[in-house]
């Protein structure tokens, strides 16, 4: 099973859907995919990483964590040749009229059609016949409908929480409503209210049971826009929230996203923070060319599963500005992936966020480097040349592993002992 992901991964990340964009996007090669974040207690994820000479094994905790995952769901989720996907479940990308027809006469049923807000994209749900995989049913239908685009309903994910879902579900969410368009927006889970996050927080959900507070859309949200306990990249700055999470199995899943940065196009925001992974996925890779063809610069992570682990999306789109993690002492995080490319660098670890419970917690992972970098970039997207902007910022620029440099480096909160 783990040779077969990571083999799938690779065969379609060379399918770009979307067109690069000038100066970001190529810096360096290489693949990778993100694991579990570690929050609160970072040190034994280390230590056990440090014991792993043979990073392969790695990702082959990745599939296994999927694998978990999928087995604990089975009525929401099964898995397919690139990762879990929600079961019994294909989307249509701008079908045609003849491709529909096809598919409803080869038994496929029309749960849902929409347009995406604030992107031109059309999404049509199709049930796949009874006993069939989405596997299965997207091989039919590139069969039967060949001037068709098709996509299973893949999931991204995110770490997991330090704190017990009890303890979280206690939480107040934060609140208020930003004037105008100078938010930033971050995809993730719902965002708690802490004594860090003064700014107004609007959050929208779009999986059930969202928008629900968690620990790593918290700690995220203060590492964008925190100031007091927590110092982020732009203090104090209005954030506009989706939680694709909530309490959902599903959630994380492409359609989720899609819409998530459909509200983020709609509403004008110019930043956005996706510390999340997924496969490659046709939905997800024209939402993002959309997003970003009508201004709207995407920060992703290149994920924690190591380099042996499949490209990570949406990090390596062509346009996003993929992201890795380094150290205290400016050292790459050892589980750091690769994304087919590699923009920049910023703290992922020796660092503090913000907690659930209006406590701060201690960080570590690629995830917690991407806000970082999207506030120091909100500083500047207004400006002639945002990323111009951002090169003049960056440190110990030359090294290959670092993309174009690292970043707010001296954003970093250190624990107090």
């Amino acid at each position: 099973m783990a040779a077969a992901l990571a083999a799938a991964a690779c065969s379609v990340a060379g399918a770009q859907l979307v067109p690069p964009v000038p100066n970001v996007g190529g810096v360096i090669g290489g693949a990778g995919r993100t694991a579990g974040d570690a929050l609160s207690n970072p040190t034994g994820s280390v230590d056990a990483l440090r014991g792993n000479i043979n990073m392969g094994a790695l990702a082959e905790a990745r599939v296994a964590r999927l694998e978990s995952l999928v087995r604990a769901n089975r009525d929401r989720l099964e898995m397919t040749g690139l990762g879990p996907a929600v079961r019994g479940q294909v989307i249509a990308i701008d079908p045609d009229p003849a491709a529909l027809s096809a598919a409803e006469q080869a038994g496929f049923v029309r749960q849902g059609d929409e347009r995406i807000e604030g992107l031109d994209i059309r999404s049509v749900t199709l049930g796949v016949p009874r006993g069939w995989s989405v596997d299965r049913a997207l091989a039919r239908l590139r069969r039967i409908a060949p001037s068709g685009t098709f996509t299973a309903n893949h999931l991204h994910g995110r770490s997991g929480e330090a704190a017990t879902a009890a303890a979280i579900g206690a939480a107040a969410l934060a609140q208020g409503r930003p004037e105008g368009a100078n938010a930033i927006g971050i995809i993730d889970g719902g965002v708690a209210a802490n004594p860090s996050l003064t700014g107004p927080v609007q959050q929208r959900g779009f999986a059930a049971g969202a928008p629900s507070p968690s620990a790593h859309g918290t700690a995220i949200a203060s590492l964008v826009a925190g100031q007091g306990p927590v110092r982020g990249a732009a203090p104090g700055t209005a954030l506009l929230v989706a939680d694709v999470y909530g309490r959902d199995p599903a959630g994380g899943n492409a359609l989720a996203l899609v819409r998530a940065l459909g509200w983020m196009v709609a509403q004008r925001v110019r930043v956005v923070a996706i510390s999340l992974v997924g496969p490659a996925n046709p939905l997800v890779a024209r939402a993002v060319g959309q997003a970003r063809a009508r201004g709207t610069w995407i920060v992703a992570a290149v994920g924690n599963d190591g380099r042996a682990a499949p490209p990570a999306y949406p990090a390596s789109y062509p346009g996003v500005i993929a992201v890795t993690g380094v150290d205290g002492r400016g050292r790459v995080l050892i589980e750091a992936g690769r994304a087919l490319h590699l923009d920049y660098a910023a703290p992922g670890a020796d660092l503090m966020a913000a907690g659930a419970n209006g406590n701060l917690v201690a960080v570590r992972g690629t995830s917690f480097a991407v806000p970082l970098v999207a506030g120091r970039l909100a500083q500047h997207v207004r400006g002639p040349d945002p990323i111009a902007a951002l090169d003049g910022e960056a440190v110990s620029r030359g090294r290959r592993e670092l993309g174009r440099g690292i970043l707010c480096g001296t954003c970093r909160t250190v624990r107090r002992r």
